[in-house]
């Protein structure tokens, strides 16, 4: 049996460990929806982070090609200078065979020979004065002289003409040499600029991923700091109510003591046998329930 004011407390125990039990349903509730928000913000924060891989991927790939473009707009900058060289050198060694070559050595035989022939036709069908003709006669004989010369030469004036033309060859092919490599070195430029035009793009991207990802980061820390301060609520809440009810079992316990030593006999009546039964079997349904944890 208790004493009012112990009946009392009893009342006042009851009301506020229904309190604490409408308190702890409503907070299970409020962090059953929590942790489904939770795993939804991270479900969508992998999402994001492979999304972010394939850019991430794409910008190492383009890093790899932009520097493979720079070393061959290297190598194209050394072969353009070496084809440079070359075509100074041929238009050198061109300039040097037209000085060495003189212009008699370019005289052609059948040239003379067309000439004298002139002459000898000039002489045969026209009555010159004397003078004129010895002068024609000389000039005929000088000019024999002259092919006779100019055959002797005949080799030598064909192989400086092939001179001449390789010459001219290869200032022409060493030309297309370069022009070929400035092209070249200009569409390597081009793409090189273009990849980085493309790896700046993949980077925006990424970073517009990468800030969605802070975010939900945000979020995500957010509801975890909420969980955190709802479980330690509810911890406090439990912490409340087992006091509660050792104080209740305490002033039972006491009440059985004291029925004893009045009525002699080792057990309590069975009204107070029904009450203790009440009281421990609710405090073992509150016990059941356990501490607030995340992600229970």
């Amino acid at each position: 049996m208790l004493s009012d004011q112990e009946e009392r407390e009893e009342r006042d125990d009851r009301d506020r460990l229904r309190s604490i039990d409408n308190r702890l349903d409503l907070m299970f509730r409020r962090r059953q929806e929590l942790v489904t928000v939770l795993r939804q913000i991270s479900s969508e924060q992998k999402a994001l982070y492979d999304r972010r891989r394939t850019p991430q991927e794409e910008v190492e790939r383009l890093y790899d090609e932009h520097g493979q473009l720079g070393k061959r707009l290297a190598e194209l900058r050394q072969e353009r200078d070496r084809a440079r060289a070359k075509a100074e050198e041929a238009v050198i060694r061109r300039r040097e065979l037209k000085i060495a070559i003189g212009p008699g050595e370019r005289a052609r035989p059948d040239q003379i020979r067309r000439e004298i022939a002139e002459l000898e036709l000039r002489q045969q069908t026209r009555a010159l004065p004397l003078d004129e003709e010895n002068a024609l006669i000389e000039h005929l004989r000088s000019r024999t002289r002259e092919l006779k010369k100019a055959e002797a030469q005949a080799t030598v004036a064909a192989e400086h003409e092939r001179q001449r033309k390789e010459a001219d060859a290869a200032v022409l092919a060493a030309r297309h040499e370069v022009e070929r490599l400035t092209k070249e070195l200009d569409d390597t430029k081009a793409l090189r600029d273009q990849k980085m035009a493309e790896v700046r793009q993949k980077l925006e991207s990424a970073g517009g991923l990468i800030a969605e990802l802070r975010t939900k980061g945000r979020e995500r820390s957010e509801l975890v700091t909420r969980l955190d301060a709802l479980s330690r609520e509810a911890a406090e809440l439990e912490k409340e109510g087992r006091d509660i009810l050792a104080r209740s079992r305490a002033r039972r316990d006491e009440a059985r003591r004291t029925l004893r030593a009045y009525s002699g006999r080792g057990h309590g009546s069975t009204s107070e046998e029904v009450l203790a039964n009440a009281a421990e079997a609710h405090l073992e349904e509150l016990l059941k329930r356990g501490k607030v944890t995340l992600g229970g």
